[in-house]
């Protein structure tokens, strides 16, 4: 009795939770911590919550499929995550290998043209799972109905700082002027796959930092996180509902400091040359969302009015009748 009410007060927080989100993120980047804590809680093994750990994962694809999420990354494996003991991660690399194998052979996934690709330093992962990578995303190149990469032997300081080095070495060689060094240059050189910029970063299992997680494309972006306390295998589809609606809280927010910062300079280039506003306005207004643009709009009106009064005055002050 106590499940089923417990359930159905679930269902009907999520439907509440649904009406709150609009259009939501296009890329989120989950930190799935917590597996080996689970495991523990449950007295089993750490193989065991890597387990159920996945089957997490291929619930919030579904959930991305709901809500319309374009591209999901999966922090799967970092670098640091070789320090383990080898009786923890073999099981681990053998679970991994499976899981895209069966991933690439799922027929929904073709379905919904899902593209899996790997980011991280692939050579240094055991063959087995080098030729599992290889093998999905053969099986899904092509597709571009949504966007799924695993995070494998991944680091994201190690990440740009190859990047610099193959930057630094393309300008001795003379192949690259320093100059001409930009962010596409940098984007070039990231691990092995290009992806979107990070919208939202969700991490489970308590722990409230983004642990050397995608710096260039999400701390670049600004992207909002989403910290909970549930262990990955226990994320639920309420907990990422809340995710969703804190990146759209930090949106809605984010945009309003931009109309804000807009019009200050607006008003603030206004007061010297009202012309020189309106050129800078009208490339604000490219930027901004509509609310924004009729604020700016808004701002230069009363400045035209201000400019009117004025030249009014100086008129009236100036007339001869104001002589007399």
């Amino acid at each position: 009795m106590y499940s089923w009410v417990s359930r159905r007060l679930e269902q009907t927080y999520e439907r509440l939770l649904r009406r709150e989100i609009g259009d939501g993120p296009t890329h989120v980047a989950i930190i799935q911590d917590g597996n080996r804590r689970y495991a523990r809680k449950q007295g089993d093994d750490a193989p065991d919550g890597h387990r159920a750990g996945a089957e997490t994962s291929e619930q919030v694809l579904n959930w991305c499929e709901e809500l319309g999420v374009k591209e999901l990354t999966l922090y799967t494996f970092s670098t640091e995550n070789f320090n383990r003991p080898a009786e923890e991660n073999e099981p681990l690399f053998d679970m991994i290998a499976s899981k895209l194998r069966e991933l690439a052979d799922n027929d929904r996934l073709h379905d919904r043209e899902v593209c899996i690709r790997a980011i991280g330093e692939i050579d240094r992962l055991p063959e087995r799972v080098r030729e599992a990578i290889e093998y999905a995303e053969t099986e899904t190149a092509g597709y571009d109905g949504f966007r799924l990469n695993i995070a494998l032997a991944y680091g994201g300081r190690n990440e740009l700082l190859r990047a610099a080095r193959e930057v630094t070495a393309a300008v001795e060689a003379g192949d690259l002027s320093a100059d001409e060094i930009d962010v596409s240059t940098i984007e070039q050189r990231l691990y092995r796959q290009p992806i979107r910029d990070v919208d939202l970063i969700i991490r489970t299992g308590g722990d409230e930092r983004t642990s050397n997680f995608l710096p260039w494309h999400a701390n670049g972006n600004e992207a909002a996180v989403y910290f909970c306390a549930p262990y990955w295998p226990e994320f639920s589809k309420v907990d990422f509902l809340r995710g969703i609606r804190t990146y759209e809280s930090r949106e809605q927010s984010w945009q309003q400091s931009k109309v804000d910062r807009a019009v200050t300079l607006v008003r603030a280039l206004g007061s010297l040359e009202l012309e020189e506003a309106r050129r800078v306005a009208g490339r604000l207004r490219e930027q901004l969302p509509q609310a924004g643009v009729q604020a700016v709009t808004d701002e230069l009106e009363a400045q035209g009015s201000t400019e009117s009064a004025t030249e009014t005055e100086l008129s009236e002050t100036t007339s001869p009748s104001s002589a007399d």
